[in-house]
């Protein structure tokens, strides 16, 4: 009874304070715009007798709170990250203010004032975005400090189960006081937390630890995993799954239903909104490189041929998105024979995996040598991006020949467009181990945002200028 007396108390502070931010919202709105409506400009105005379209203004406002309810809104979501809230707000209020556009266009409303809604609709976002964004921190505040933590129990000792003890440990406003973990394969302590038994200990754990939230991070049998189900279940505990293979997928999750079974999709991460803005960014700056590095690209035409007979630029036939195979661009640093020269050349190859490299490869010419050092060599390759065969930051693309396809951690870098630059360019470039090459890689396909991309072309020119790795 308490708890529904405290949920009902913050569902309606929060209706209070959303209403608070309505009225003052057109308030603002009307004070900068108060020859659009025909009332004296007030924030009694809003409801009183004198304007017209109170009815209007009390629905839109109703339908503000119904909105941001069935957003979850109004309830506090330690987990939810401020950016998904503020997504919600803009939502609810989009979808309100377009529901009561239409009613008083059906309804034939003269004379209303609908570009005040729709600055009133952008001043409120901004106004909700701001008092949930302060919530949030007084929160934090809260829980960081004690106030309201869960006993939590982790079952799964793993690489994943610690791993997520480890996250939850480095977030406190999430209140989650980690009391340890269950697992039948482990004893003693995991990390820096206790393993407290096994699976079938379940029930006894959680009355001992007084535990609040449980966590599966493991997939035993069928018939165990039911059973810590209907264990929690009886406990009166729901219990939080982390999703199968999790770590070796790029991006999100997508929950939805087929018919009454619940499908969990593992999302491409080239699907989603984010890949397609990088996509429009890498258009929009080729297409500014490719004009402003003509005359650069023009000199350098210059050297090369008086340098040493031979085209301007060589082709390298290369992997991939999904393994489509595609010719890169390059300024030529090497002999006309350089293909044919390179079986007489293996034996000496100075780094490891399937990629071929040696510090003074006799092959490369007096300007290439020049052009590799500073990795002008790769200029051309804005073309690529600009076809849509590159990135500009992504997984360096391997030769034909240099691709081991029995090697899945290869494969998966095939996943998205292949890039100019990348962490292996910023961390050391030939110097850099296979190992470690791929490892970044792959890290940089789970981890990709926006802001990692612009990162790591700001780090790209300080790295290329001081040419350490490159030849």
């Amino acid at each position: 009874m308490r708890k529904q007396l405290q949920a009902i108390l913050i569902v309606s502070v929060y209706a209070a304070i959303d209403v608070a931010c309505i009225m003052l919202s057109f308030y603002l709105v009307l004070l900068f715009r108060p020859n659009t409506v025909p009332f004296k400009v007030s924030i009694q105005s809003f409801l009183s007798t004198d304007n017209p379209f109170r009815l209007l203004f009390l629905v839109w406002t109703l339908l503000i709170l119904f909105f941001h309810y069935t957003h979850g809104l109004y309830q506090t979501r330690r987990e939810q990250m401020e950016t998904l809230e503020i997504w919600e707000v803009a939502k609810s209020i989009a979808l309100s203010t377009l529901t009561i556009i239409v009613i008083a266009f059906l309804l034939r409303v003269q004379d209303f004032p609908r570009s005040v809604m729709v600055y009133g609709a952008v001043v409120l976002t901004v106004f909700c975005s701001v008092w949930r964004a302060l919530k949030k921190l007084f929160v934090y505040y809260l829980v960081a400090n004690g106030y309201n933590n869960f006993n939590t129990l982790i079952i799964g000792a793993g690489k994943v189960g610690i791993s997520l003890a480890g996250e939850i440990q480095s977030r406190r406003g999430l209140g989650l006081r980690i009391k340890g973990f269950l697992d039948d394969n482990k004893q003693g302590r995991c990390g820096n937390w206790p393993v407290l038994g096994k699976l079938d200990n379940l029930q006894e754990i959680i009355h001992k630890e007084f535990i609040q939230k449980i966590f599966i991070t493991i997939y035993p049998d069928h018939e165990t995993f039911i059973k810590l189900l209907e264990t929690s279940r009886e406990e009166g505990m729901a219990v939080r799954v982390v999703p199968q293979g999790h770590e070796y997928m790029a991006r999100d999750f997508i929950k939805f239903n087929i018919g009454v079974i619940p499908i969990l999709e593992y999302s491409d991460m080239d699907i989603n909104y984010h890949q397609r803005l990088k996509r429009l960014f890498d258009i929009i700056l080729s297409s500014l490189l490719m004009v402003a590095l003509v005359p650069f690209f023009m000199v350098l035409a210059v050297l090369i041929k008086a340098d040493s007979p031979g085209p301007v630029f060589y082709r390298s036939r290369r992997y991939g998105r999904y393994g489509r195979t595609f010719s890169m661009f390059k300024f030529r640093s090497m002999v006309i024979n350089a293909d044919d020269l390179l079986g007489n050349l293996k034996e000496k190859n100075e780094v490891d995996g399937p990629i071929f490299k040696i510090k003074k490869d006799p092959r490369v010419t007096g300007m290439g040598a020049f052009l590799r050092r500073y990795s002008l060599d790769e200029l051309p390759q804005v073309l690529n991006v600009f076809k849509g065969d590159m990135s500009l930051v992504g997984p360096r693309p391997f030769p034909l020949a240099q691709l081991e396809k029995e090697d899945l951690r290869q494969l998966k870098r095939l996943g998205i467009r292949p890039g100019i630059t990348g962490l292996w360019q910023i961390k050391g470039r030939s110097d850099v181990s296979f190992e470690k090459l791929l490892r970044w890689d792959i890290w940089y396909i789970k981890n990709w945002s926006f802001w990692l991309d612009l990162y790591i072309l700001f780090q790209t020119f300080p790295a290329v200028v001081k040419g350490r790795g490159a030849y």
